[in-house]
């Protein structure tokens, strides 16, 4: 028989709003499992003394020294002995998903009756690192559910100061937007980091994600110390008939009001058929018998939201690959950091096209590895080192696209310009 349940006003209260609450579901746990009731318990605690009671500790499986996040109550009674027995013991099990985050029924299944078997039946999809959250074992189960897990062909995640579990978006798989394999980048990063995800060594976390495009919907640039962003170098591509087709449904306001005013750097233009200009770097497309959107490609920065708006009439180019951008994190020591560009343009076709992706984090991880301090972010660290010295280190060359804020401040100091300019183009030449 069930254990009663716990006097939880505070998470009742919870439940009155018009919105699905997580404690419908906590209830729905705690109906069938002791386990849920006294962690409820200890919740309703915290809620009323504005406190956590979660202390860390160590536990792990055979052959891993992270992926396990250990959590033991520190709510005790007179006597020393947890105030909530059944919930004294929550430790989470971190596991990777796959790339694209690609299930099928049977496999959530399974998962689902591996936990209800030996943990709390709790499971977030998926946490901020991209692993899927298990949430809520007894030491004594966790090698168990890790054994079954495994079986499933699944692994565990990275925790504390290694390299963390990837996130790509799905992708090539079914988006049309997708600008190089994700999956496949994903992967052969993370196999190739396998030892580094498993016992950590590394002065902090380090995170890589993975976007098709621009539009970035993991978030990378942002969130990871590594973000790889799908792009082109190449001049858009049009339909004329698509064009004509979202004209005529959405009109002329629509036209200048979201997609040319939008345009951050004013690439497109609304011109007369006759006045468009022509040139290798010109797109231009029919909206209608008299007028047509002339875009300079030569002035896009690829940010898409054109495409987003009118897609099918306008798409992006056909020579795609990636923008590797280092640093972007969340809140630590000096604040949010987005990425810096530190190649702006990568190729991802071919087999030695990823392997050149892998060569490049390993030399930025062993870079990082070697001079961050402890707790210390890889935008961090640059920001401490300078940007130049990073470089350096991780044998690039600068490049005028890894200015930080470009188009906001005229006042730079323009001393060997000349020579540099000269370099730059000697390099650009020899890579065409």
């Amino acid at each position: 028989m069930a254990k009663k349940m716990h006097d939880t006003p505070m998470l009742d209260e919870l439940e009155s709003g018009p919105w699905p609450s997580f404690v419908t579901g906590l209830k729905r746990l705690a109906g069938e499992k002791d386990y849920m009731v006294d962690l409820m318990g200890q919740l309703e605690t915290s809620y009323r003394t504005r406190k956590g009671y979660w202390k860390g500790g160590t536990v792990g499986v055979f052959g891993y020294g992270g992926g396990v996040i250990p959590r033991f109550t520190e709510l005790k009674d007179a006597d020393g002995k947890p105030q909530f027995p059944d919930a004294a013991e929550f430790h989470t099990l971190r596991v990777q998903p796959p790339p694209g985050m690609h299930y099928d029924t049977d496999v959530l299944r399974k998962m689902c009756d591996i936990w209800e078997k030996h943990g709390s039946g709790l499971i977030a999809f998926h946490g901020q690192s991209g692993d899927i959250m298990f949430q809520g074992a007894k030491t004594d189960k966790v090698q168990d559910a890790f054994d079954e897990l495994n079986e499933l062909g699944f692994d565990l995640g990275g925790a504390g100061p290694a390299v963390r579990t990837s996130m790509s978006c799905v992708g090539a798989a079914r988006c049309e937007q997708s600008c190089y394999d994700e999956a496949k980048a994903h992967r052969q990063v993370l196999n190739t980091f396998l030892d580094d995800i498993h016992r950590p060594a590394l002065p902090y976390k380090f995170k890589f994600k993975f976007s098709g495009c621009s539009n970035d919907c993991m978030n990378s640039i942002q969130r990871s110390d590594m973000a790889v962003i799908g792009t082109w170098r190449d001049n858009m591509r049009t339909d004329e008939a698509l064009a004509r087709k979202w004209f005529d449904k959405h009109g002329m306001n629509e036209l200048v009001n979201d997609v040319i005013n939008r345009c951050p750097t004013k690439t497109i233009l609304l011109k007369e058929v006759k006045d468009v200009a022509q040139g290798p770097k010109i797109s231009s497309v029919k909206i209608n018998d008299t007028q047509c959107l002339e875009i300079d490609n030569s002035n896009c920065v690829r940010c898409m939201h054109c495409i987003n708006v009118m897609t099918g009439a306008l798409a992006h180019g056909t020579d795609t690959g990636a923008t590797i951008l280092v640093g972007g994190k969340r809140t630590l020591k000096i604040g949010d950091l987005m990425g810096t560009v530190v190649v702006p343009f990568m190729q991802l076709k071919t087999d030695e096209d990823y392997k050149g992706l892998v060569k490049l984090a390993q030399k930025i991880i062993d870079f990082f590895a070697e001079n961050a301090l402890e707790h210390e972010r890889t935008g961090e660290m640059i920001e401490r080192i300078g940007l130049v010295n990073f470089l350096e280190g991780i044998e690039l060359e600068v490049d005028p696209n890894m200015v930080s804020t470009p188009r906001t401040n005229p006042y730079v100091r323009t001393d060997d310009w000349d020579e540099e300019a000269a370099k730059y183009m000697a390099r650009k030449q020899a890579a065409a």
